[in-house]
Order: C-alpha cells, then structure tokens, then sequence
C-alpha cells in the first residue's frame, strides 16, 4: 500500500502572469494551443507538471493536452539547452542542405536525435520555416539568425556561444 507522501505530485511553480493569463482564456474555446504556447514561453518546453497543473486549472483532461503537445512538431515536452540551434528544414532549405547542417552541428556535439549536451548548453531542432527562405540553408540560436550557411562554418558559429 502507497502512502501518502509517495502518492503527492510535485507541483511546478507558474508566475502570476501565466496563472492570470490561464484564467483569463481556460474557459473559451480553442484557446488550448495559445495557452500551452504561454506555458512554453514561460519554461522553454512544456514541463509534464506545468501540463498537470493545466488539467487541473483548466478540466482539460491531461490526455487532450498531450495530444496537442505531440501533435504539433513546435511543442517541446524536454528542456531545450541554453543555445537551442533551429536548423530550418523548409523546402528552400532541405534543397540547399539543411539536413545536412542539423547531421553536422549533431556530429560537432555528439548529439543524437531530441538530446541536449552534457553541459546543458546546446540542443538542435529542425523546424520547418523561418521566413528567410532568400538565405537558405538557415539556421537560428536564440534571436541570431546565419544565413547560407555551410557546414565548414558551423565549429566556428558553435564555438561563440559555448563561451557566451
């Protein structure tokens, strides 16, 4: 028999604005997706206790959540690393070798696919378009975006952020 220590949940901490902004669209509908979005903005992924906690402020069954979690490819269920790498796989991009770039930048890091380094200070995620399809291959971290980019120039774009 489980006690009752070993059945509590830990509960995650949301700031004011999200528990706010919660309560403000919980009750309209369509707005899962925007407020899951919020909770992202907010930790960088979706914590499985931030969805929890979602279920029961909201009465979204949790197993609804996590069918739009998984559904749309932009959700992240684990912590991204500081310096996420989004290496753009549109169809300007694919064509000009950006599946390349993201099997180089994981060679350069010893990443395999969804990890993060050991320091916690890189992940790479392809993402489908960043609007700058004029510069392809693109690849983003953080706000900084590299345009035709190659995959001679990715150790030297790498190696500033790992002393930033």
């Amino acid at each position: 028999m489980a006690t009752a220590s070993a059945t509590l949940k830990r509960d995650i901490e949301f700031p004011k604005e999200l528990t706010a902004f919660i309560e403000e669209w919980k009750a309209k509908p369509g707005s899962l997706i925007m407020i899951l979005h919020k909770i992202q903005e907010t930790f960088g992924y979706i914590p499985r206790e931030a969805a929890e906690k979602l279920s029961r402020m909201s009465d979204i069954p949790l197993a609804r959540i996590y069918g739009v979690v998984t559904f749309y490819h932009f959700f992240k269920t684990t912590k991204p690393g500081k310096h996420k790498i989004s290496v753009c796989l549109g169809t300007a991009c694919y064509l000009k070798g950006g599946q390349d770039l993201i099997e180089e930048a994981r060679s350069i890091l010893s990443l395999e696919e969804g990890e993060v380094t050991e320091d916690g200070l890189f992940s790479i995620d392809p993402v489908r378009c960043v609007g700058c399809c004029g510069l392809a291959p693109v690849i983003t971290i953080g706000n900084d975006v590299y345009g035709k980019v190659t995959a001679d120039q990715l150790p030297d774009i790498i190696a500033k952020y790992r002393q930033a």
